[in-house]
């Protein structure tokens, strides 16, 4: 892999994404203490989400959807939201179960055998790049890495 300014961009901005997931379960988990439920924890994180994407869609400068461009979308592109609720969702209730550590390691292991997936096949227009034994044996190192963190 070539190392350019535009990786080294970001690489420190993906990592930053562990970070304040871990940051955000963490937070949301003590959330549900004060509302009672994982659901409405989850909704009290959406809904500041919501209002601060808002802002930051009003400031931006650049042209705004209509409706008809919205409706216009293909029916899977609203799948996302709902995605986030169950990600949200799930790891409001998982993290006290499993830890932080296992419960990130499944999150990661989960995505690297999606994005191969993915990867492999082109799926959602993406452009297809074959898994080669390099990366299968990473995805396998990663999820032996998960297992080892079941051990307390």
């Amino acid at each position: 892999m070539k190392i350019s300014s535009e990786l080294l961009i970001f690489l420190p901005l993906s990592l930053l994404i562990g970070i304040v997931l871990t940051f955000q379960t963490a937070i949301n988990t003590q959330l549900r203490v004060y509302l009672y439920s994982p659901l409405q924890a989850a909704l009290l994180s959406f809904l500041v989400g919501t209002i601060v994407l808002a802002i930051m869609v009003c400031f931006q400068n650049t042209e705004k959807p209509n409706l008809s461009q919205l409706l216009s979308m293909p029916w899977y592109l609203w799948l996302g939201g709902c995605l986030g609720v169950y990600a949200i969702s799930v790891s409001i209730y998982a993290a006290p179960k499993l830890g932080f550590l296992t419960l990130s390691g499944m999150v990661i292991f989960g995505q690297i055998l999606m994005s191969m997936i993915v990867d492999q096949l082109g799926l959602l227009g993406n452009e297809k790049m074959p898994i080669n034994w390099q990366r299968f044996l990473g995805g396998v190192v990663i999820f032996i890495g998960v297992l080892l963190t079941l051990q307390r």
